[in-house]
């Protein structure tokens, strides 16, 4: 069976911006089937409705199952696992620049989107029960997620961590449009 791999974008981002247009080019050479998601209402993602979205845009999760998220697609792909029923998972998680207790450098208005991701419960147990393996990229030098989240990450998630240099928030607006790693980290079984 072919492996399919789902990204999600970030806060204000784009199915393909930044790396994910020649990661999906990537990954199709490789045989896989790549869904490059574009999330509703990407300058203001609220978890009612990117959770669900990304629900619906995944209709059977199963082991040949992929999620790449970055930086707000993170914390979309854990809240989508911690609704999987029981016995349902997915095969790998990659998170990039992804966070679960802490964001920096938002002014007012940003706060207030944050806000209800870093404050609404995350059953993490339930989360790791859902996948096989999760996987989390940062970088020393990203303006918006301090390396405690890459802590934060082993601990609640029992995510193996990478810690990249000068990569920045891995975002569309960093002119990073290849990252290797994370493509050999999705290939790697």
């Amino acid at each position: 069976m072919k492996k399919r791999v789902y990204v999600v974008h970030g806060w204000s981002g784009k199915p393909d911006g930044g790396w994910r247009a020649w990661f999906g080019r990537e990954l199709e050479a490789r045989g896989y089937e790549v869904n490059l998601l574009a999330m509703p209402e990407p300058d203001t993602p609220r978890i009612e409705t990117w959770v669900p979205f990304l629900i619906s845009e995944i209709k059977s999760p199963d082991e040949d199952t992929i999620l790449v998220g970055h930086s707000m697609g993170c914390q979309t792909i854990v809240r989508f696992l911690e609704t999987l029923p029981e016995g349902i998972r997915v095969g790998k998680v990659v998170l990039v620049a992804g966070f679960l207790d802490n964001v920096t450098g938002l002014d007012d208005a940003e706060e207030i989107i944050m806000r209800p991701w870093l404050t609404t419960p995350i059953d993490f147990l339930k989360v790791k029960r859902s996948t096989r393996e999760i996987v989390a990229f940062f970088s020393d030098n990203d303006r918006f997620i301090p390396l405690t989240e890459e802590k934060a990450m082993k601990e609640k998630l029992g995510a193996r961590t990478i810690i990249e240099h000068t990569m920045g928030h891995y975002g569309d607006k960093n002119s990073i449009t290849e990252v290797p790693s994370i493509l050999e980290e999705v290939i790697r079984e």
